[in-house]
């Protein structure tokens, strides 16, 4: 029988249209259950094959609950941004203006010796050496810039280890003025907003202004924004997709540029995230950012040529659990809808009483698995004593890092667990107990090069 091929190609066409409209109807009840159980207020935005097939908000714009969501609503996307500063950098060093191996005393001479031997490539990939100064981010930028003037070393040699510190960013925007002449502001608006066609995007821009999601906690409190440093962008999902797009496509930058971007240190993240190669050809794309209640993530699988844009203006640590569910949608795979994160209702509970909040953590754990999700026991662990870390409690970090090494964690999980023992011992001066620790991550994950990193600098 043979088979009209216009009919077969409406056939075929229907059959594509049924498909999407189920997904649709599959992510439209994900994203409803999910906002229901109070693990995502915000803007979504997914598209396929170029077009947006599902843009919707979820929530309300500030804690008082008197003001719904709306698509073009702006959010700050936290480090989502550094992928602007790496993007400039590597379209400066296109046109012949810097290379990844400068130092950055080429561009910064006033700073001390240390930036001799620091290059433009450490500071991409966080590999610089230098320290966290404030555990909370909060220093702005004369804070930033005297505390450069007065550091007398990098904390490791320069390459050898990853460190993840916002003073690389405020560098890499500095370096980006020095190279080309104008201010980070005006820089990006000319060579990536503008062309992007980001015309709702602003840089610095109060996140308490017109146009703004105000964020929130979970018992609908104001978040105060705790960032200081300048250079920060807010936008709306649909600008960020643009973005994403000719990134993507190699508008912005070229393929050659984007894979060096793309390099990390090995379990440490690149400027744009985390990516995904296959003989040279990107796979897929993403990266995660917070700030003050705020989250962003986007996602790109370029294979599926998908894109997913998730912005939170009341940060629960679900972005990633809501992606993957939409992925496993659209492959017409099972999928699950995200519960509340142990972390997130743990962490203030453990820094105002540390007993009191292990307290709480056995009672979720005994009672209420079928509201809060346990499957990642070690992670949420992890990331309580690193909450600790960074407020610089580290006794009771340490007590935490110990008790998530007695769940059953992968290698690599408890290899990281001892890592953030010794470096909490390391801030204390306890160079002796640090070595130990440092060594029990090596033990049990011999490719944990940060751990071997800070052992060769404390064995010196």
């Amino acid at each position: 029988m043979k088979i009209n091929l216009s009919c077969l190609i409406l056939l075929l066409c229907t059959s594509f249209l049924n498909a999407q409209d189920r997904h649709i109807r599959q992510i439209d009840s994900l994203m409803q259950v999910a906002s229901g159980r109070g693990v995502f207020n915000g803007n979504i935005l997914i598209a396929q094959h170029g077009k947006i097939i599902y843009q919707k908000s979820y929530g309300y714009a500030d804690g008082t609950k008197t003001k719904l969501l709306t698509p073009g609503l702006s959010f700050d996307i936290g480090s989502i941004c550094k992928e602007f500063n790496g993007t400039s950098i590597m379209m400066l060093k296109e046109r012949g203006l810097l290379s990844l191996d400068d130092p950055v005393s080429r561009f910064l001479p006033d700073l001390p010796a240390w930036a001799a031997k620091v290059k433009v490539r450490h500071l991409l990939n966080y590999t610089s050496g230098i320290p966290l100064f404030s555990p909370t981010a909060a220093d702005n930028d004369q804070a930033i810039q005297n505390n450069l003037m007065a550091l007398k070393a990098v904390s490791f040699e320069p390459g050898s280890a990853y460190l993840y510190n916002h003073y690389n960013v405020y560098l890499q925007m500095r370096i980006v003025e020095k190279a080309s002449g104008l201010s980070y502001a005006d820089f990006l608006k000319k060579n990536i907003l503008v062309p992007c066609k980001m015309s709702q995007t602003r840089i610095n821009f109060p996140t308490d202004g017109p146009g703004m999601a105000i964020a929130f906690d979970n018992n609908f409190k104001t978040t105060r924004y705790a960032q200081e440093m300048t250079g920060w962008l807010r936008l709306p999902a649909e600008d960020l997709y643009q973005y994403l797009k000719k990134l993507e496509n190699y508008q912005l930058i070229s393929k050659a540029s984007f894979a060096a971007l793309a390099e990390n240190f090995p379990g440490g993240e690149s400027s744009l995230g985390s990516t995904g190669f296959e003989n040279g050809k990107l796979l897929w794309h993403q990266h995660q950012g917070s700030n003050s209640n705020y989250e962003a993530l986007i996602y790109s699988d370029l294979k599926a040529d998908v894109r997913i844009v998730l912005m939170t203006n009341n940060q629960n640590f679900k972005v990633h659990a809501i992606k993957s569910a939409i992925l496993a949608i659209l492959k017409d795979e099972p999928f699950s809808i995200p519960k509340r994160s142990v972390y997130l209702d743990l962490r203030e509970k453990m820094l105002a009483d540390t007993e009191k909040g292990l307290e709480l953590f056995r009672e979720l754990k005994a009672n209420h698995q079928d509201q809060y999700d346990f499957s990642f026991e070690t992670g949420d662990l992890i990331s309580t004593g690193k909450y600790l870390q960074r407020r610089n409690k580290l006794d009771d970090a340490i007590s935490v890092f110990h008790l998530a090494l007695l769940t059953n964690a992968k290698p690599a999980d408890l290899a990281y667990g001892y890592e953030l023992i010794g470096e909490c011992y390391l801030k204390m001066g306890k160079k002796q107990q640090a070595t130990i620790y440092y060594q029990k991550a090596i033990a049990v994950d011999p490719k944990n090069k940060n751990a071997l990193g800070m052992l060769e600098q404390i064995t010196k």
